[in-house]
């Protein structure tokens, strides 16, 4: 059914980075079947662009709140198309004309009038449109309170109407203005001004109420049996019979393409949407600033300076625990709609959404950390050895991973940015005085804190691949040469068990993302 049925939402839900011939070739490869080729996708895409006139802006982007790029008609159109590539027998638009002027909104409704003539079924919700509007309606069903008052030819309305004694006061009123008065009860034999001066009040309940019970009764009485009749002619039609079991017969697949191919186009447009939030200038000048202002600060603080440089590990640790986590929790609950919207057509399973996010974030996500250290660790004068800084670079993307896991984790359970910031917070918090760098004597019955604060694995992996055991250094108090062991905030940590320290954050790294995956399978 999913297949043969297309619905476009009043809010066009669409990535604002990609162009539009981009967003309807990503849509034909995932809901096209896999017997086309990639070439004849392709080219479905291109006719769609063709019949509903986006040729003149086929490659300018998307665009969106914040983002210039198409109009809005032009906008509303992409959301069609994304609809029509499967070629649908039914489309259903909820309100396609809200927001835009009359004449973008004329086009909209010519080209719903277009698809129509191609022997398709459009049905749309419309509130108050203009009567050239009106006039390019086939059919019509009026509502009121979610009761039918009307439901036949668009052009017969006026004639039924009046033969139940409801006429327009005045000559060339608009039909759809009419069917709204009465629609919200308002009789068009009684003025609004004897109303006010009547009953005191423009709102007359008792009287609006017995107007729609009358407009209600007369379309039981006068049109449902009718239409009733016609309902059974057609269930009982030998031809439509035949075609509704040829339709249902067999058992289709429910996926349109396989798994691997979802993964591949899904990842494919992700890194294209995402490179311009994950590389922007304020994100790179943010972490480039750091990285400078953090190396300036830390400048060639050797090992007897060890307090200093101890502050600098700690410092890689907390400000890599923040900074993706806070950014990985935007990632769901500002994708939900796109999200739900693609889901519910079908689109991909969601396991291939999932790890095509995870894939596409790794190298988003680790390639502003691996600069920062970079610059960072040689301005600081940390141990100069490749391996000790290699070994460093991987643990601080080894915490990034973990830290954007649990990112995803929290947006996935909230969805709701704010609860999710809120919550985050405190979490860091907790985890930056637990990390083992402020508090080296925690009370007992607290002490467990740590053990769940990825902040303290990774600063005490950085402290202890910087240092060794029989390592020393200048005691400028003591005026000799001490072991590092015997630093007390080194000597708390310990450097040893750091394969324990590896398998917690490993741990911490597939359990976030798998209470990720589960939240937002519980979520949909």
């Amino acid at each position: 059914m999913k297949r043969k049925t297309g619905f476009v939402a009043q809010d066009d839900v669409l990535y604002p980075h990609l162009t539009v011939l981009e967003t309807l070739t990503y849509v034909a490869m995932l809901r096209l079947p896999k017997q086309l080729s990639k070439q004849e996708k392709m080219e479905q895409a291109e006719m769609i662009i063709m019949d509903l006139g986006l040729s003149r802006c086929r490659n300018s982007i998307v665009g969106g709140t914040l983002l210039r790029g198409v109009s809005g008609g032009e906008r509303k159109r992409v959301s069609i198309g994304q609809e029509m590539v499967v070629n649908p027998s039914l489309l259903l638009l909820d309100e396609p004309t809200s927001g835009l002027d009359s004449t973008t909104a004329q086009r909209i409704v010519a080209t719903l009038r277009g698809l129509a003539r191609g022997g398709r079924t459009v049905i749309t919700t419309i509130h108050q449109p203009s009567s050239r509007l009106y006039r390019m309606f086939d059919k019509v069903v009026v509502l009121s309170d979610g009761c039918p008052i009307y439901s036949g030819h668009a052009g017969g309305v006026m004639e039924y109407f009046a033969s139940i004694g409801y006429v327009p006061g005045f000559d060339f009123v608009n039909p759809a203005d009419f069917l709204l008065d009465l629609a919200n009860g308002i009789a068009p034999d009684v003025k609004q001004d004897e109303q006010v001066e009547f009953h005191g009040r423009l709102d007359n309940h008792s009287d609006h109420n017995s107007t729609k019970q009358s407009l209600i009764a007369s379309y039981k009485k006068n049109l449902y049996p009718a239409l009733k009749a016609d309902i059974h002619r057609n269930l009982t039609d030998p031809v439509l019979s035949t075609s509704g079991i040829l339709s249902s017969r067999g058992c289709e697949n429910r996926w349109t393409t396989s798994w691997w191919e979802q993964f591949k186009v899904l990842l494919r447009r992700g890194l294209k949407e995402r490179k311009h939030e994950s590389y922007s200038g304020l994100k790179i000048f943010q972490v480039m600033s750091v990285s400078i202002l953090s190396g300036l600060l830390w400048w060639k603080s050797d090992t007897s300076h060890i307090q200093d440089q101890v502050g600098l590990l700690f410092f890689f640790s907390i400000f890599w625990g923040f900074f993706p986590l806070f950014s990985a929790i935007f990632a769901f609950p500002l994708e939900r709609p796109m999200l739900i919207k693609e889901r519910s057509s079908g689109m991909y399973r969601l396991s291939s959404y999932y790890f095509a996010r995870m894939a596409g974030d790794l190298p988003m996500e680790l390639v502003l950390p691996t600069i920062f250290v970079t610059v960072t660790y040689w301005m600081g004068g940390l141990k100069p050895s490749l391996l000790t800084f290699v070994l460093t670079l991987l643990i601080i993307l080894f915490n990034v991973l973990v830290s954007q896991g649990l990112g995803l984790a929290l947006g996935a359970i909230l969805m709701d940015v704010k609860q999710a910031t809120t919550l985050s917070s405190v979490t860091m918090l907790v985890f930056l005085l637990a990390g083992g760098y402020y508090i080296q004597h925690i009370p007992s019955f607290i002490a467990w804190l740590k053990y769940i604060s990825f902040s303290h694995y990774c600063y005490k992996l950085l402290v202890g691949v910087q240092y060794s055991v029989n390592e020393v250094y200048a005691c400028h108090e003591l005026g000799k040469e001490c072991r590092v062991m015997d630093f007390p905030a080194i000597h708390f940590l310990g450097l040893d068990h750091k394969w324990w320290d590896v398998a917690a954050l490993t741990v911490m790294l597939v359990g976030y993302r798998v209470l990720a995956y589960l939240a937002l399978r519980m979520g949909h």
